[in-house]
């Protein structure tokens, strides 16, 4: 199969549209061809002009490692062009930035989730180009995390830089789909153009979105694997809290916690009675780690492993969100004074608690720490939220 760079690179009638026209790239470290040109280095190659790049959230390079670590400006130095940050002194892309070309190529290799951050830069360079009367071209990927969507969508007021609109968690969609959504949604006034995929098939297994003769490089320091995009959706809460999400060791945002004062075997045990069948679609192993950085550095921590991968894995089955939502509970319910939930300034909010900012509103933390609640209850409000999103975005699946 071939993603949209490579399209873009190997059909005339594509290169030939942007002939004369001042070029720039979104890109970071998994913004590859097939062949592993990055795709800076491929476009130049091929005569395009480009006259500037944008770096995201952890840089062009991808060498930032955490929540509001900024990347500065700089000039390439290889092509003498300049390389604007969208994650430091601005997110938003400035005036004077849009001047510096006529065509937007957008190459971020994202991972299905709301959250991740890739999403929001979309959007904010389509209002930019909408101000600027520029052009963007998504040059689209894979969905990693393929067609399935879960959790409650955001409320209006719980904007921020993780949640650019009322959409789930998990969104199912590819950055060009996404790109349409925006588009309608805001009400943009926009040239845009998605140079898709040939032959992306999302639910074919055993990759079901990630094709297998494609490598997994990271698109950002802690996305190792394919393991971690398909748990992202629900491992990414733990930022939200005071649980290691095993930062600081080789298998970041793969764990449903790590604690030194917990007992993963336990909280295991307590999901398995709550809600037995949000446990589907994976394995679930006790593990042991000690973070070299970050939440509890160098302490033995306790905490439980997600295998959605190989043999274990179920594409329908896993729900991320809803598994992660259950080891809260778990928690919850074994260690009722446990403090949980961290507050401390998430993606420059500064009042809100991370978890609420995470979620989009307060929903999924008010079940948590509701004694009374119930499996049902979270299950209803989501699956009401799920269905209606389908609906919404149902007309803008291109594969």
């Amino acid at each position: 199969m071939k993603f949209g760079i490579d399209r873009l690179l190997s059909e005339p009638e594509l290169l030939q549209q942007l002939h004369g026209r001042r070029v720039a790239l979104v890109a970071h470290p998994a913004s590859v061809t097939q062949d592993l040109t990055h795709s800076l280095d491929a476009l130049i190659a091929a005569g395009v002009n480009v006259t500037s790049a944008f770096g995201p959230q952890h840089g062009l390079k991808g060498d930032k490692q955490d929540n509001m670590v900024e990347t500065a400006d700089e000039v390439d130095p290889a092509y003498g062009i300049p390389v604007f940050s969208l994650y430091g002194e601005v997110r938003k892309p400035t005036g004077q930035m849009m001047s510096t070309a006529d065509v937007y190529l957008f190459d971020l290799q994202d991972l299905g989730c709301r959250i991740y951050t890739f999403v929001t830069t979309l959007l904010y360079l389509l209002q930019a180009a909408s101000k600027a009367g520029k052009t963007v071209w998504v040059l689209d990927r894979p969905n990693p995390a393929g067609r399935p969507i879960e959790g409650t969508l955001l409320l209006p007021g719980q904007e921020s830089f993780v949640g650019a609109g009322p959409m789930p968690m998990r969104h199912g969609l590819t950055m060009g789909e996404m790109g349409h959504w925006f588009i309608r949604h805001f009400k943009l006034d926009v040239d845009y153009r998605v140079i898709g995929m040939d032959r992306w098939l999302p639910e074919e297994g055993p990759g079901f979105g990630w094709p297998e003769d494609r490598v997994w490089i990271n698109p950002s320091p802690n996305a190792a694997s394919l393991n971690m995009a398909r748990a992202y959706a629900g491992t990414v809460m733990l930022e939200g809290t005071t649980l290691s999400e095993g930062r600081g060791t080789t298998r970041p945002l793969e764990v449903l916690f790590g604690a030194p004062d917990l007992d993963g075997t336990d909280v295991l045990g307590e999901m398995r009675r709550i809600a037995p069948r949000w446990l589907d679609g994976c394995a679930i192993r006790p593990c042991f780690f000690e973070p070299t950085f970050h939440k509890h550095a160098k302490q033995l921590n306790s905490g439980l492993m997600i295998h959605a991968e190989q043999g274990f894995y179920d594409h329908h089955a896993f729900r991320p969100w809803r598994l992660q939502a259950l080891a809260f509970k778990a928690i919850r319910r074994l260690r009722p004074d446990y403090d949980l939930w961290r507050d401390f300034p998430y993606e420059y909010e500064f009042k809100r608690l991370a978890i609420d900012v995470i979620n989009g509103g307060p929903a999924l933390r008010e079940w948590v720490d509701d004694e009374s609640a119930e499996p049902l209850d979270l299950e209803t409000k989501a699956g009401s939220d799920e269905e209606r999103w389908r609906a919404e975005v149902a007309d803008l699946l291109l594969y």
